[in-house]
């Protein structure tokens, strides 16, 4: 039974008593039976008020008490942007004889936990005992969260209707509905949507179906975590691929989604029964989300959430689907018990993808995809330092930290590479084969923890546990989970040679200072798979930069890759141009990013950019700079910020004085010119003493003191130079306009760029950072380095997470913005790289951007 604390076989889990300091819930004062959620969905405008866009309705939980002294609360994860109304309780009757009682309002308050949620707790009016079952229905209403993705019609990708999505990975759902917001605690759910006309509604769930024109019922039977539970409503239809597979899209999507997975879905579901066990969520339906969607694919179960980037139109892409596949057993049916144990999660989804992409495509294949993988790991290795604390597989969560700020390639590569490991001393992979298999019986529906996994894994194989292979010098099983650094154990990846080898070859020829035409050409690459054109990239990237003229004959001897749709070839020629400075194929850069605006999360796009090695001088010179500017259709000016010193990436939207309702309204200055005050910068040029002050102040240390950085920006993206200097200027002017700066970084922020002004009167979000306008710039560095009143428990946000997900301040922080008319084209004075203003340049047309 789910969160009985047993395997299968009755052995009791090291799970059962392991906390979980993401939660602000007691879950193992109470099993979660059920769930129901009745909600009615609301596409109105942005914002709190009558006719918002929101959800409501309300949730219902089934609960049956476990502590043993009994329990006078019920603690749920919740958020601010959730809005609980009402509560009420109803206790089962005592015996058969008696009448079901009434339900009855209780009382609810919340309690302050971290940035990321807070506490919803539920006040009883008598204590519950052990054993009790009770029932306790709660009214609520969200808006505007983490947790609720709202796209206007201009983010989808048939630009006729709004969208609406939830992601709950890895702490998010409590900004859907309160729950108990563990991988530790499973239920099963039930939920009633009501829709707008023309709407679908879709979940995660084994059964649907339609009650009315505008209600739809979903039923999921297996118990399954709370970050699992997903919803998506918007202009969607559907195509059937396979006996138990549709695919759902919106319908200029939905011919090219049929066609690339029709048929392939059953046989990667086949494949994985065949090695890990019986399928047991029934059917597999894959949802092609809008283009603003920020991940590769998410695995809910019964519905994947993918990006439309995978309609490649050769199905070179579906390693994807199947790494999702491979969830439905290591992840969904057998879960990390909490958040500092993912590799669980996705170290063996790692091992259990490639496995089936070995018996589908054979092992050469899945060696060169394996080794891309490998070089993702080396790179994040490489750029947060081999002893980073983030690179161990077990990692320590402190209270406060959210999850998701210690997300990075480690527990994916390294993780595979552990597993790959043990099948190693297994030394049979048939053998190794079954254990998997078994570890999953043995462990379905429940959470789990490292020390379950490898208790089962020497007990099945005794003749290990006897070679106390866990103790082997040099690859111990603690030094594997508790010490950062480089694996010490990498899997044999020489089966993959044979299309690895060619690729390095080619990639010599084009790197030589002059080249070998006839041996070039004597190179087919006309049967290349995609991932063998990826690792060719990639070396061509590694041996970046080319001599001169050799990139633009590169394109013309390739144009399937220099002209290519599939994102991962546009991704890697987009480096390779912008590492070269081949400004002729600039233009493709900038349609990649606009045409994957939310696809490719941020950190990407800042891998993509930092390619030349001018732009990474200045941005180890720079604390922050406009990265790629993208002027919505519509409302405020938009950028996105690079902290270079913390890869931190900032969404900021103003409104500067004089700015219209639109960019065709109003009166607009032909320029602005600005100042930003952040830590950490080592440039002594001083900044102009025309610029205005943008004061930002934050945590502080000796070690990293504030500075400014001054630019002179087009309000159209048509130039920028960045100046950096140590003080700010003398006799600021007063500051005027409203704005706002998100501590979500790009993958999340979840409203729609141009088509929210912040306001002054609006209440403070605690995912927001504070806020002024109308308030008189510091006069003085000194008065810019004062900082905001001190706070209890400030701590300095996680570093490390270079590469995938930027870490999220944990503390608020303060500024001031100030805007003065400059001519076009004038210069704040800074040896500023011209490739950087070209790319810099390249926003100027209509974009429009996401938000995770």
């Amino acid at each position: 039974m789910a969160g009985s604390g047993l395997g299968a076989s009755g052995r009791v889990l090291h799970a059962a008593q392991a906390e979980d300091v993401a939660s602000a819930s007691n879950f193992r004062a109470f099993e979660l039976l059920h769930l129901h959620l009745d909600l009615r969905a609301e596409f109105g405008p942005p914002g709190p008020g009558p006719g918002s866009r929101g959800l409501s309705g309300s949730a219902v939980l089934d609960l049956r008490c476990l502590e043993p002294g009994g329990a006078a609360e019920l603690r749920l994860d919740s958020h601010p942007c959730v809005e609980v109304t009402a509560a009420a309780l109803r206790r089962e009757r005592p015996d058969a004889g008696q009448p079901e009682p009434e339900p009855e309002p209780v009382p609810v308050c919340t309690r302050p936990f971290s940035h990321y949620g807070q506490a919803l707790c539920v006040l009883f009016p008598q204590p519950c005992i052990a054993g009790e079952r009770l029932r306790v229905q709660l009214t609520y209403r969200v808006g505007e969260g983490p947790g609720v993705c709202w796209l206007a019609p201009e983010q989808t990708a048939g630009k006729r209707k709004p969208f609406v999505y939830t992601q709950g990975q890895a702490v998010l759902n409590r900004a859907f509905f309160p729950c108990f917001d563990t991988p530790a605690a499973k239920c099963t759910y039930s939920a009633l949507l009501e829709v707008p006309d023309g709407f679908t509604a879709v979940m995660s769930a084994n059964t649907w179906e339609k009650r009315g024109p505008n209600k739809f019922f979903f039923q999921m039977c297996q118990p399954i975590p709370s970050y699992l539970i997903a919803l998506a409503i918007g202009d969607l239809v559907s195509a059937e691929v396979g006996p138990r597979s549709w695919v759902w899209a919106e319908p200029c999507l939905i011919a090219a989604a049929k066609e690339e997975y029709d048929g392939v879905i059953e046989e990667f579901l086949a494949t994985g029964e065949k090695l890990f066990g019986p399928y047991v969520w029934g059917r597999y339906d894959v949802l092609f989300m809008p283009p603003s969607f920020p991940f590769g694919g998410m695995e809910n179960p019964c519905l994947t959430f993918v990006t439309p980037c995978l309609l490649a139109g050769d199905r070179s892409l579906a390693d994807v689907i199947i790494h999702e596949i491979a969830h439905s057993w290591f992840g969904n049916l057998v879960t990390n018990a909490n958040w500092g144990e993912f590799w669980l999660n996705e170290g063996f989804t790692m091992y259990a993808q490639r496995r089936i992409s070995t018996v589908l495509f054979g092992p050469a294949y899945t060696c060169l995809e394996a080794a891309t993988g490998r070089a993702l790991l080396r790179q994040h290795v490489d750029i947060t330092g081999e002893e980073h604390p983030l690179n161990k597989l077990r990692v320590k969560l402190e209270p406060g930290v959210d999850p998701d700020d210690t997300y990075n390639e480690t527990p994916y590569e390294k993780g595979f590479c552990f597993v790959s490991y043990l099948a190693h001393l297994v030394g049979d992979q048939d053998q190794f084969d079954e254990f998997l298999k078994a570890y999953v019986d043995e462990f379905k529906f429940q959470s789990v923890l490292t020390d379950d996994f490898l208790e089962f894994f020497l007990d099945y194989f005794p003749e290990l546990k006897r070679r106390r292979v866990d103790s082997i010098p040099g690859f111990e099983f603690d030094r594997w989970l508790n010490t950062p650094g480089w694996p010490p154990y990498l899997p044999d990846l020489s089966p993959g040679d044979s299309l690895m080898r060619p690729a390095e070859e080619l990639a010599q020829l084009w790197a030589a200072e002059e080249l070998d035409v006839r041996a070039i050409e004597a190179v087919s690459t006309s049967a290349w798979k995609t991932y063998q054109l990826v690792y060719f990239l990639d070396k061509i990237l590694q041996k970046s930069p080319l001599p001169p003229g050799h990139v633009k004959k590169l394109g013309e001897a390739y144009p399937k890759i220099s002209s290519a749709q599939n994102a991962e070839l546009r991704l890697r020629w987009g480096q390779i141009v912008l590492k070269n400075d081949h400004r002729e194929d600039f233009w493709k850069v900038r349609d990649f990013l606009h045409s994957q605006e939310a696809s490719w999360p941020q950190p990407v796009r800042l891998a993509t950019f930092l390619a030349t090695t001018s732009v990474r001088c200045t941005a180890r010179r720079t604390p922050i700079w406009p990265l790629f500017p993208l002027p919505p259709p519509s409302g405020p000016m938009t950028w996105c910020w690079l902290s270079a010193a913390r890869r931190c990436p900032w969404r900021a939207q103003t409104r500067p004085a004089g700015w219209g309702s639109s960019p065709s309204s109003g009166p607009r200055p032909r320029s602005w010119t600005g100042s930003a005050t952040k830590r950490r910068s080592t440039s002594t040029t001083p900044a102009p003493s025309t610029s205005r002050a943008v004061t930002w102040t934050g945590p502080r240390s000796a070690a990293a003191p504030l500075r400014s950085c001054a630019w002179s920006l087009g309000p159209w993206g048509t130039s920028s130079t960045p100046s950096c200097g140590t003080s700010l200027p003398a006799s600021p002017t007063s500051s005027a306009g409203s704005w706002s700066f998100w501590r979500r970084t790009a993958w999340r922020f979840r409203s729609p760029w141009g088509t929210r002004a912040p306001s002054t009167r609006e209440a403070p979000s605690p995912r927001r950072c504070s806020r002024t306008a109308d308030r008189p710039a510091p006069s003085t560095p000194a008065a810019s380095a004062r900082g905001p009143p001190p706070r209890a428990a400030r701590t300095s946000p996680p570093q490390g997470r270079a590469l995938l997900r930027a870490p999220r301040p944990q503390t608020p922080v303060e500024a001031t913005w100030t805007w003065t008319p400059r001519t076009a084209g004038s210069s704040l004075g800074t040896a500023f790289p011209t490739t950087r203003r070209e790319i810099l340049s390249m926003g100027s047309g209509n974009g429009a951007g996401p938000e995770s």
